[in-house]
């Protein structure tokens, strides 16, 4: 459990819950969806609790700040498909490579108005120095990150209607 500080937002999407839903549990479909974002993404176990998750980020995605790198690896810790709710630890890349000492991230889709929901993150951190709160700019990037990647999800969803329906 990470103990530390806590940044959480909200991102309404016009696509269900069960769609992203999905596709967030799929790396064959975040690959598919994410076009220009991943090269490719590795799943050691069956994708629940204590499997292992590779993520191979393509060379622009690599250099965009806040990045960490070109791989991002995290175990999933909670996979519950009744609650649409996914909890991963990062292990590396992304500021756990640089700032961070631990960081969780967890996300819960829930349904909104027909064929809408929202994508509720949560990410925990505590930092390698001991100190307090990442500056706003900071945590803004950090969360930032998970938002456009699923804001990407969504276009690609919203152009092709019927896939992962």
């Amino acid at each position: 459990m990470v103990a530390g500080c806590v940044i959480t937002e909200d991102c309404a999407l016009a696509v269900s819950a069960d769609r992203m839903w999905k596709v967030s549990c799929s790396g064959d479909a975040l690959v598919k969806t994410s076009t220009g974002i991943f090269d490719s993404v590795d799943v050691e176990g069956d994708g629940g609790p204590g499997s292992i998750t590779t993520l191979t980020l393509s060379a622009a995605a690599a250099a965009a700040p806040g990045a960490g790198g070109n791989m991002v690896r995290s175990r999933v810790l909670v996979r519950d498909d009744a609650t649409l709710v996914r909890r991963n630890e990062v292990l590396v890349g992304s500021k756990v490579s640089g700032n961070l000492k631990s960081q969780v991230t967890e996300v819960k889709f829930e349904p909104a108005r027909e064929g809408a929901c929202v994508a509720k993150f949560k990410v925990e951190y505590e930092r390698l120095d001991g100190g307090g709160a990442l500056s706003a700019e900071e945590q803004a990037e950090l969360i930032g990150g998970y938002i456009a990647l699923m804001k990407i999800v969504e276009t690609y969803l919203v152009a092709n209607p019927a896939e992962y329906a």
